[in-house]
């Protein structure tokens, strides 16, 4: 066994973590780590990685137990993780990030330039990411984040590698390009532990399966022998009726019109759309395809430099965010951490946000307004929370993603967009959010949703439009589209 965790308990406060959980790893093996936010999986994974030190059991690598165990002694030992955020600092090259946690040597050492950049782009080459290694981090995409960090444990001579969903942001072809590394370093005998909450993934990937609930260890089972549907049984301790609640209201007026729709600065190109009352389009394509450029775009984080944008027939310019607001668009972004909530504010002040001019009178804050218009979209939304005090980061994932949802709902747009609005939440959170969107839509609002995920374009999208290069190359009705014929478009393989 290459590594065994045995009766790891931790408790913060009155709330216990994880109740006696026990895990192994093979050399060579994908062992998945599966369960809702607060299951205990982020628990777990900080115990095994020394961030968190547990108040009972023991962890044992190779058979030697680990003592006095901390990031950098587990890391030393060739115990890495990837997180869904990577640990990436933006201003510095891609090979000076490889280079922090890898090079060894004081702090006067003499650097040798050439041979870092040399070892970062040897290390980028063996996993098959074609990435500068010269290039400043900050303007890398998400999953090439995400390689750099692969890198970065392959720098450490990895023995375990923790994956925390690694193909949250991953199209198609990403995540095909990341299994092939995953292949390619369990044969060489590190174990990966694989956390996602892509269930239909497992299967192909996997070869055992372990469900976590409320702090325990439910089962470990082998992952050919387990269905989706199994896992979401044993996740929630209940059956979920289903995944995704579409349910189909009679469409109204066109809401949202775009014609010819271009931004230099973005890379999009020439995008004719219309979505309306009641209707939820679906746009689709693979990463770099233009999706979140377009609804930058739209949203006026770069402004369009030619076309024209029509909202209930109107004709509206959009210089800006704010330009947007006032015509009815609202826009949740991908990134929720970074973009989409203020995690030290607390919850009422993230859900008012957007609407601070509409609830201040001479530059003071009407506070009663802004608590109760909280305290409603709390509730409407069904945000889990100790409270409208309570900072937003304290909240599952789940319910930080309906915090930035509520603070667009409350400026009450007739447009909402949303970037992957499921991306990284389990898969109790995603059906809620799937709810949500279905209400707001039988109330009439035009909804623009952008998913790496087709079974979750196929399933919630009335219609969907296809991204490749910058430009919208086809608008599938819901009946005639598969995942199949997606791809073929987003590839540019139609015949």
């Amino acid at each position: 066994m290459l590594l065994e965790a045995q009766g790891i308990a931790k408790n913060y406060g009155g709330v216990r973590a994880l109740k006696g959980v026990s895990f192994d790893l093979r050399a060579g093996e994908v062992h998945a780590l599966v369960g809702e936010n607060g299951a205990g999986k982020s628990t777990l994974i900080k115990v095994l990685t020394g961030a968190v030190e547990p108040d009972a059991g023991s962890i044992f690598l190779g058979g030697e137990r680990i003592l006095n165990n901390s990031p950098h002694h587990s890391r030393s030992l060739g115990l890495a993780a990837v997180y869904q955020q990577p640990a990436i600092f933006p201003h510095l090259t891609v090979a000076e990030n490889i280079a922090l946690v890898n090079e060894t040597g004081g702090l006067a050492r003499k650097v040798n330039w050439a041979a870092r950049v040399e070892t970062a782009r040897e290390l980028l080459k063996a996993i098959g990411a074609d990435i500068d290694p010269e290039r400043e981090a900050g303007t890398l995409s998400m999953p090439e984040q995400q390689l750099v960090e692969i890198a970065k444990a392959l720098g450490a001579n990895v023995r375990v590698l923790i994956l925390d969903e690694p193909t949250a942001s991953l199209t198609e072809l990403e995540t095909e390009r990341l299994f092939t590394i995953v292949a390619r370093l369990r044969s060489q005998g590190a174990g990966i532990i694989y956390i996602s909450h892509r269930l239909e993934e497992l299967a192909r990937i996997a070869d055992r399966i372990t469900v976590l609930r409320d702090g325990e260890s439910i089962t470990t089972r082998q992952a050919t022998e387990t269905t989706p549907q199994q896992l979401v049984s044993l996740m929630a301790g209940r059956e979920l009726a289903t995944l995704l609640p579409k349910v189909t209201v009679p469409l109204g007026d066109v809401v949202l019109s775009v014609q010819g729709l271009s931004s230099v600065s973005a890379g999009v190109h020439g995008v004719d759309l219309e979505v309306r009352a009641g209707e939820i389009l679906g746009i689709a394509g693979l990463v770099g395809a233009g999706r979140t450029q377009l609804a930058e775009t739209l949203f006026g984080i770069t402004p369009a430099d030619a076309g024209k944008i029509r909202v209930k027939g109107s004709e509206v310019v959009v210089r800006n965010p704010e330009d947007a607001i006032a015509a009815g668009i609202a826009y949740v972004p991908e990134d929720r951490r970074r973009h989409g909530i203020v995690g030290d504010l607390p919850v009422r002040a993230n859900t008012t946000l957007a609407i601070l001019p509409q609830l201040s009178s001479r530059a003071l804050l009407d506070q009663e307004s802004e608590r109760e218009l909280a305290t409603e979209w709390v509730t409407r939304l069904g945000i889990k929370t100790d409270g409208i005090d309570a900072p937003a980061s304290s909240l599952s994932g789940g319910n930080q993603q309906k915090v930035a949802i509520s603070r667009w709902l409350a400026t009450e747009p007739k447009v909402l967009i949303l970037d992957e609005p499921t991306q990284g939440i389990d898969v109790g959170a995603k059906a809620e959010c799937h709810r949500i969107m279905c209400d707001m839509a039988a109330k009439g609002l035009a909804i623009v949703m952008i998913s790496s995920e087709l079974n979750e374009i196929l399933g919630m999208c009335d219609r969907v439009a296809v991204m490749r290069n910058g430009h919208i190359v086809a608008t599938v009705a819901r009946a005639e589209a598969t995942a199949e014929s997606l791809l073929a478009l987003a590839l540019g393989h139609t015949s």
